[in-house]
């Protein structure tokens, strides 16, 4: 059986394969990747980084630091943590990019760490934009980032591999974030879950690269934790100028022109092979996209919005910002959409440029000025906003419509306001009209599908159990009925980046955003038994250590995000899949769930680790026993200490 693109990469970049070994989907493989970024939570990282026993970053020209998430924060602390950054990559001798120099994504891009073929990760979930150039992008946590720091490698988890195909072009009005907004509200039953998707097809080639890095970015709240186009002749074109950028400046040029030629000459040694296997296939005609809205507060949720046009949905905050829609592209349809009109009375426009870069490029234009004339409220390149940070945040009450990535409830603000996703041309019109509208475009069937090739469920069996690790775990269990509780949900964005926070306290923030009851129902032994995708959304690993802080046994979910998954293990927390047991609370207190209780107490449950079941009552569910490598990390405390033993530290 041949190999996929990603799966050809991750070989290139796996340390300690057999000779001839390839790598596959469902491999836990050790990989050391081109680069691993890191942003404000750099912060975080450098004291882990000092725990395992590491001095010395062990090759410097493989982490690049940033920070663009609070850089409006101008308290003492804040400022404090990042000159700490800045002091420790100085030290170090590792890329540092300053506040202001914008959301590091983008920056990544700009500056070249990103090329075809590459494989690089990134502690932050979006890090799949990535993709966009052709690389395999792929979010870790802060545990690995520090792992990576001190010995260039970490673990990973191959995904299940998905083909993406696009057929026709799009219509006038529909953009590469209408084409995001349609796939998640399309195909919204988890059908990209945990996967690695590669994007094919005649339509790719009629995407530019802008529209092809927000689609990657997106396929984050798909549920996907890669997205990766094809190295084809757009791409080509756009690092050739990029190439030429490089060679215009002074310093360093992470590649040239001649580089992207051997590339180019060398691209179809990655090409998939025809007997590669995929485990769905999915296609989209592009030419029934249209502009559509992602919400409000889900994504999986689209509707026209011409429709939505006619209901006159009035909103009091718009949004053109983020690493998903703030490029030039991006700016200058806007401003287009715009003209010569002003914003509405009574709503907030809120403009932020995702680089410095894409500022200054949008003010040579014109594009820049013509925002800030008609209204716009401009802010500094970052985040802001769209993580619920500085200015501009939803009140209570308010609705917003945003360029952003994320319209989880209380991301950007209030869980008590309401947020839709949408195009900048849209976002445009809306904060022009005072309400839900787009500019141009019309209403179409769209047409998809999705075809499964190969899922095989996987069985309970005999497990070895390693010493030191449990054979049985018992405990209450706690139902939470709902699929998709992302991180935000678990642990808030008001506590998440405040890096004083010890272990100790953070149960006390546990689950407070997805029901402030909770605290007062659970109990120190619980066992936490989640629906669908639990743990979806950002890559915060706090959102594992709070319930471990908070004396919670282990998760069980029907499945669980990857990247939370990730961060649970690598921090000695456990987390398994058993929709069995899901499905039987559901119909057990189907009651409950229909009054919109988010936290039930349920019937004493076990856990037997060796026979990969779990016991409730007279009933019996099979689970995917852990691997021997998964309970090495909990038996251990986590990567941590896996790694101190790598590095000889006490």
């Amino acid at each position: 059986m041949g190999q996929t693109s990603i799966e050809k990469i991750v070989t290139r970049y796996a340390v300690g394969l057999a000779p001839g070994s390839q790598a596959r989907a469902g491999d836990i493989v050790t990989i050391r990747p081109k680069h691993v970024m890191t942003h404000d939570n750099t912060g975080a990282v450098i004291p882990k980084f000092r725990a395992i026993g590491a001095e010395r970053i062990l090759d410097p020209t493989q982490p690049v630091f940033g920070v663009d998430h609070d850089i409006q924060n101008t308290t003492p602390e804040n400022l404090g943590k990042y000159a700490k950054i800045g002091s420790f990559a100085k030290e170090q001798g590792v890329d540092f990019y300053p506040p202001g120099r914008g959301i590091v994504h983008q920056v990544m891009v700009e500056e070249g760490y990103v090329t075809p073929g590459s494989l690089v990760v990134g502690s932050d979930s979006h890090s799949n934009i990535y993709g966009a150039i052709g690389a395999v992008g792929t979010p870790v946590v802060r545990t690995d980032a520090a792992a990576i720091w001190a010995t260039g490698q970490t673990w990973w988890q191959i995904p299940e591999q998905i083909r993406v195909v696009l057929t026709g072009a799009l219509p006038a009005g529909a953009t590469g974030k209408d084409v995001i907004i349609t796939l998640c509200g399309f195909f919204n039953n988890d059908e990209a879950l945990n996967s690695a998707i590669e994007f094919s097809g005649d339509g790719v080639a009629g995407l530019s690269v802008d529209e092809r890095l927000t689609i990657s970015n997106m396929t984050t709240e798909w549920g996907a934790l890669v997205g990766m186009f094809p190295f084809d002749q757009t791409l080509r074109e756009f690092l050739l100028e990029r190439a030429a950028s490089f060679e215009s400046r002074s310093g360093e040029a992470r590649f040239t022109g001649a580089d992207v030629e051997r590339w180019w000459a060398e691209r179809g040694e990655l090409a998939p092979d025809a007997d590669a296997h995929y485990s769905k296939t999915i296609e989209l005609d592009l030419s029934t996209v249209s502009p559509h809205v992602s919400g409000p507060n889900s994504v999986k949720v689209m509707r026209s919005a011409h429709e939505m046009q006619q209901e006159k949905v009035r909103v009091n905050k718009a949004y053109l910002m983020s690493c998903v829609n703030a490029r030039l592209s991006d700016l200058e349809a806007a401003a287009a959409t715009i003209g010569d009109r002003k914003i509405a009375d009574g709503v907030e426009f809120y403009v932020a440029a995702a680089s410095s870069l894409v500022q200054r490029q949008s003010e040579e234009s014109g594009a820049w000025e013509r925002l800030i004339s008609a209204g716009a409220i401009a802010l500094p390149a970052g985040c802001g906003a769209c993580i619920g940070l500085g200015r501009g945040t939803l009140e209570a009450g308010e609705v917003g419509i945003s360029s952003t990535n994320r319209n989880f409830q209380g991301r950007m603000g209030s869980r008590d306001a309401l947020c839709y996703l949408a195009s900048p041309a849209v976002v445009a019109e809306s904060a022009v009209r005072g309400y839900i509208a787009a500019p141009e475009g019309d209403d179409r069937q769209t047409r998809g599908s999705c075809v499964v090739l190969d899922a095989p469920a996987r069985a309970g069996g005999a497990q070895e159990i390693i010493e030191g690790f449990p054979e049985r775990i018992s405990g209450r269990a706690l139902y939470l009925p709902l699929d998709n509780l992302n991180t935000d949900g678990i642990y808030g964005k008001d506590v998440t980046y405040q890096d004083d926070i010890t272990f100790e306290q953070q149960g006390q923030h546990a689950m407070l955003n997805y029901d402030p009851s909770f605290q007062s129902i659970a109990k120190s032994g619980d066992i936490i038994v989640g629906g669908r995708n639990f743990g979806s959304g950002s890559s915060r690993e706090q959102a594992a250590t709070a319930l471990a802080s908070l004396g919670i046994r282990l998760v069980i979910a029907a499945t669980s995000g990857q990247t939370y998954k990730r961060n649970a293990f690598n921090n000695g927390f456990i987390v398994l899949e058993c929709p069995g047991l899901t499905d039987a609370l559901a119909a057990r207190f189907a009651g409950e769930v229909a009054s919109e209780v988010r936290t039930i107490p349920a019937p004493e449950i076990e856990v037997d680790f060796r026979g990969g079941r779990i016991t409730m009552g007279g009933e019996s569910f099979t689970f995917a026993p852990l691997s021997e490598t998964a309970q090495e990390l909990i038996v251990a405390g986590g990567s941590e200490a896996l790694v101190r033993r790598q590095l000889g530290s006490p």
